[in-house]
């Protein structure tokens, strides 16, 4: 061997342990991204898929460098842990691919969560504000009175020292406030809805990437298995 295949030698080694390393490193990753567990929790499911599709580069690095240099110099042992690594690949390739539909039907159901957290909320101030109504409009002047500090939760300040007066200005107060909550939830839902897609085109579409360049290094490695 020469002195130029020596060194060519050399680099195609060092080369793999870094990929070694690299796969080390990747499942390190995955193991923290599934600890604690909580399957069938969509935001957790969807959360796991970004931090999976997020750190795919490090496994794929690794992959090719591993395989770099395809059968030049194995040993035996390597040889079964190619076979191995490159089956592993396909098995990759069809979990990313599986990861696609998942993370589009999380997505669904992660907006319908939010959409009813914010109406919930919505509701309950609005039962709130409809509670307030009620009260002012058929409550005594002591009882409106007392209405100020809860009205103060809504921004609605008022002159309570006047009953009457005070009854007419909340009652002038409380349709613009309602419409308010209402505008402020449908802004709220098209807030979340957006970030939703936004992670989730990105997700999805990186799952399917991975999947692609998972089945590719399965394909090109025939000579492993």
């Amino acid at each position: 061997m020469t002195r130029g295949d020596s060194e060519q030698g050399q680099s195609i080694y060092r080369l793999r342990w870094i990929g070694y390393g690299l796969l080390l490193l990747a499942l390190f990753d995955v193991i923290d991204s599934f600890i604690p567990p909580n399957f069938t929790n969509p935001v957790w499911e969807f959360q796991t898929i970004g931090l999976l599709v997020e750190r795919v580069a490090v496994p794929l690095l690794g992959f090719v460098l591993i395989f770099f240099g395809e059968s030049f110099n194995r040993n035996r042992l390597e040889e079964l842990l190619l076979r191995i690594l490159s089956w592993l690949c396909l098995l990759f390739a069809i979990v990313f691919l599986a990861l696609v539909p998942l993370g589009i039907l999380n997505t669904y159901r992660i907006n319908d969560l939010n959409n009813n957290q914010i109406n919930t909320a919505a509701q309950a101030q609005l039962t709130q504000l409809k509670q307030v109504e009620d009260q002012v409009s058929q409550g005594t002047p002591e009882e409106i009175r007392q209405l100020a500090t809860q009205l103060g939760s809504f921004g609605i300040q008022a002159d309570a020292t006047n009953p009457d007066q005070f009854k007419q200005q909340i009652l002038e107060r409380i349709p613009p406030v309602r419409k308010a909550v209402q505008e402020q939830a449908i802004q709220e839902k098209q807030n979340q809805r957006t970030g939703l897609l936004k992670n989730a085109v990105k997700w999805n579409l990186g799952a399917l990437v991975a999947s692609v360049l998972f089945f590719i290094l399965w394909k090109s490695t025939g000579w492993a298995r």
